[in-house]
């Protein structure tokens, strides 16, 4: 059984620069992808994100409008360039993040980039609804969830990626889904059978997906980057034939 982490990773994987079509979905997303099969249930589609087969998401066929080819990627941002946009302005956080995501499988970069949705990483930001802290944990929800002190960043975090689990479990592992309950709240998805029709809800899953996509290309070309170093000092330490 694959991992909550790998399944979240992968399905929000719609910015890969190796992938050459794109799933459209009819909740008006997309899923990049490198190649597809339809698995022998006849119900559901695996998408493969990466050539060699180890990255995939398996969505229901009928959730998907069409394919249409891929339009050309920009080149991500240099190596060095890309660390520093990513990195989030205190690195305790970072710790915080990967606790998180150790303890409830949800991918640390995923975290991240609903934390910048949320507060642009201020562990006392209180939004005029009156949500509060990281991850913006409204009072009621934060007392169902145990927390204590909100503006505690570690048991915001904490608290917020179960929370976000939960709604990942709640959906069936619709990620859109669940960010979208995150948002707007899980009634409203029900209610909907999808994202909701509010312009804030939509902006801010883009927002995520386009956050969380642009942290795994440059992650992407760090590897790509490294790789290259590696293979080119073998060629110049090997041995004289």
């Amino acid at each position: 059984m694959r991992s909550i982490r790998q399944i979240v990773v992968v399905a929000l994987l719609a910015g890969s620069a190796l992938a050459a079509d794109d799933a459209l979905l009819r909740n008006g997303f997309s899923i990049r992808h490198d190649h597809r099969e339809t698995l022998p249930d006849g119900r559901t589609t695996r998408l493969y994100i990466t050539a060699d087969n180890k990255s995939f998401v398996d969505v229901p066929t009928e959730n998907i409008a069409s394919f249409e080819p891929a339009p050309a990627e920009p080149a991500p941002p240099p190596p060095q360039a890309a660390a520093v946009q990513i990195a989030p302005k205190d690195q305790s956080i970072a710790e915080i993040v990967r606790s998180a995501s150790d303890k409830h499988l949800i991918d640390e970069d995923l975290i991240q980039s609903v934390i910048r949705a949320e507060s642009s990483f201020n562990p006392k930001a209180v939004s005029p609804k009156g949500a509060q802290g990281l991850m913006q944990l409204m009072p009621a929800t934060a007392r169902n969830l145990g927390v204590t002190n909100a503006f505690d960043s570690r048991e915001n975090v904490d608290a917020g990626t179960r929370y976000l689990y939960e709604l990942l479990v709640k959906f069936k592992f619709d990620l859109i889904k669940a960010l979208a309950a995150y948002n707007a709240g899980p009634n409203r998805v029900e209610q909907y059978k999808g994202v909701p029709p509010y312009n804030e809800t939509r902006a801010y899953v883009a927002r995520i997906i386009k956050d969380f996509n642009r942290k795994k290309l440059a992650a992407a070309a760090v590897s790509a980057n490294a790789a290259k170093k590696t293979q080119k000092s073998s060629i110049i330490k090997g041995p004289a034939f």
